[in-house]
């Protein structure tokens, strides 16, 4: 189970490398690599997560495949022997991690979508008795499932934290008609996701959605979706509100960073042996838990 912390493909162009992505453009399409680097705060983690990559990839795929019929999405393929020539040297690296997808320009906002109180959410609603400029109602708690799923949008930052916007925001941002786009299928997306989720004994709190507008003007899903990296999964079992609920995510190594008194910025401390082994062991329990079948390691 060989990790990958970063790639460096000799004659493909490097586009960006993000925290957790590097994507190269092949001219008319792009191939996106999730690496299996960890951001926790804001910052990379010097130790990569063996399989995270894969695992959101590979949910990424499930959830494009099975959401076609709500809004098109931005993949080509995923098959590496379809990829271009150029990209066969590096096959063995690609294979379940890699997706090749087409250009888009990218929405300059985030687009959340909560279903349940936490997170930020949760610390706007105390201050103010509202998320995102949506009035809610009085008692709330963390974890309280919400009346009825809120989109709730949010800025891209270059560096550091995202910051919460109201819709008339982010309409001035993208456009209005664009942004009802967005919300609306922001939240039929998550609702056709959170159903299936729910029969499978997984909530889904929150996640987070990115749209790009297509060469033909069309909006269309982009970057990954639904996976433990963006989004909260919980266990449904045990669910109980008023407090943090147990997710398939990247808490685990929150958690641990949190015991050592971390002071949050770079360089970020090595992590145990066995909080590595733990969290590949949650990624993959995730996409066990969504799609019913077992990615082998």
């Amino acid at each position: 189970m060989q990790a990958i912390s970063r790639t460096d493909f000799e004659g493909l162009s490097l586009f960006r490398r993000g925290k957790v992505r590097d994507v190269y453009d092949l001219g008319d399409a792009l191939l996106i690599v999730a690496t299996d680097r960890l951001s926790a705060f804001d910052v990379v983690l010097p130790d990569p997560i063996p399989m995270k990559g894969t695992v959101l990839t590979m949910i990424s795929k499930f959830w494009f495949d099975r959401t076609g019929h709500i809004i098109p999405n931005h993949v080509i393929s995923t098959n590496v022997d379809e990829y271009p020539a150029a990209c066969a040297p590096y096959a063995a690296e690609l294979k379940g991690r890699s997706m090749l997808v087409k250009k888009t320009q990218p929405l300059a906002i985030e687009c959340v979508v909560r279903g349940y109180l936490t997170g930020s959410g949760l610390k706007e609603y105390r201050k103010t008795q509202s998320v995102c400029g949506i009035d809610l109602p009085e008692g709330l708690v963390d974890g309280s499932m919400l009346p009825e799923p809120l989109f709730t949008p949010s800025t891209k930052a270059e560096e550091g934290h995202d910051e919460n916007i109201d819709f008339d925001t982010a309409a001035g941002i993208v456009g209005r008609e664009t942004a009802e786009k967005a919300s609306a299928m922001s939240i039929a997306l998550y609702s056709f996701a959170r159903d299936f989720a729910r029969e499978r004994g997984i909530i889904i709190a929150d996640t987070k959605f990115e749209f790009g507008i297509d060469e033909n003007g069309e909006l269309i899903l982009i970057d990954e979706a639904l996976t433990p990296d963006s989004s909260r999964f919980w266990p449904m079992e045990g669910y109980e509100p008023g407090h943090a609920q147990p997710s398939f995510d990247k808490q685990y190594v929150r958690d641990y960073l949190e015991s050592v008194h971390w002071n949050k910025t770079p360089p970020a401390p090595e992590l145990p042996a066995e909080v590595i082994a733990r969290t590949t062991e949650k990624y993959l329990e995730s996409y066990h838990l969504i799609t019913g079948e077992e990615l082998s390691v």
